[in-house]
């Protein structure tokens, strides 16, 4: 483990390594042939989490001048779902027409395929406008899916489809457009909802609730959305600014 280390393995290879070696080690001492673990006892250093991404302005500017150049109600409410309601790309993918309940003035959701957790979110009028529209459109009245999200060869739109429906999104980029958001990604805009929430003074119990951070016991996973929201270099660099001696 110190060779590898030297060698600058990632500490995840150097775990699978140990755990491997453990397994082993157990399955010849049930044989007889080795009286103790070798890998009992090693520790090897905790990976430090990194941050999730937190977009810039630039970044939100182009990509919802992107959305808005395209002026098609299905890119648009696709966009909005992971911007301004922070969905994951599953909860997207597998939307159905039974939980949307969206008029022309109120609108909420039942999501959560992932893990099971389903919850009942509310929506911004940045979400629900989009998603009304949407509904109401002959593109998506004409198609028998229980899917709100259909594509030309499945009853619905894939997540492998909706990251390739991101990738289309960027390709119509400008070149100057292109440098600042060509790796941002779908999931990029649920973590940048998280922080745009805890910038405006969500506590994590209520962010997690939102976000779908629940334990097998119900209550809020309060660790994963802190990983959501822990700050960036770049975040910390602008506070150092703002240092007074």
């Amino acid at each position: 483990m110190k060779e590898l280390a030297e060698q600058e393995y990632s500490i995840s290879h150097r775990n699978r390594l140990k755990s491997a070696v453990s397994k082993f080690s157990e399955w010849l001492i049930e044989k007889g042939e080795m009286a103790k673990n070798p890998a009992r006892g090693v520790e090897i250093p905790a990976q430090p989490l990194i941050a999730p991404r937190h977009l810039s302005p630039d970044q939100r500017y182009v990509l919802r001048n992107l959305v808005e150049r395209q002026g098609d109600p299905r890119s648009e409410t696709i966009f909005a779902l992971g911007y301004w309601a922070g969905c994951r790309v599953s909860d997207v993918s597998r939307l159905t027409m039974a939980n949307c309940y969206v008029g022309p003035k109120v609108g909420w959701l039942k999501v959560g395929f992932k893990g099971d957790k389903e919850r009942e979110i509310d929506l911004l009028n940045e979400v629900r406008r989009p998603l009304y529209d949407y509904l109401e459109s002959p593109a998506r009245r004409d198609r028998e899916s229980p899917y709100v999200f259909v594509s030309q060869r499945a009853d619905r739109l894939t997540e492998p489809g909706i990251h390739h429906w991101m990738r289309t999104l960027k390709a119509n980029a400008k070149k100057d457009e292109w440098e600042i958001i060509q790796d941002v990604t779908y999931h990029d805009l649920r973590h940048d909802f998280a922080h745009r929430c805890r910038e405006e003074g969500w506590t994590l119990e209520e962010l997690a609730y939102y976000l779908g951070h629940i334990t097998k016991k119900g209550t809020p996973a309060i660790q994963t959305t802190a990983r959501y929201t822990q700050p960036s270099r770049e975040q910390i660099k602008e506070k150092l600014k703002l240092l007074r001696g």
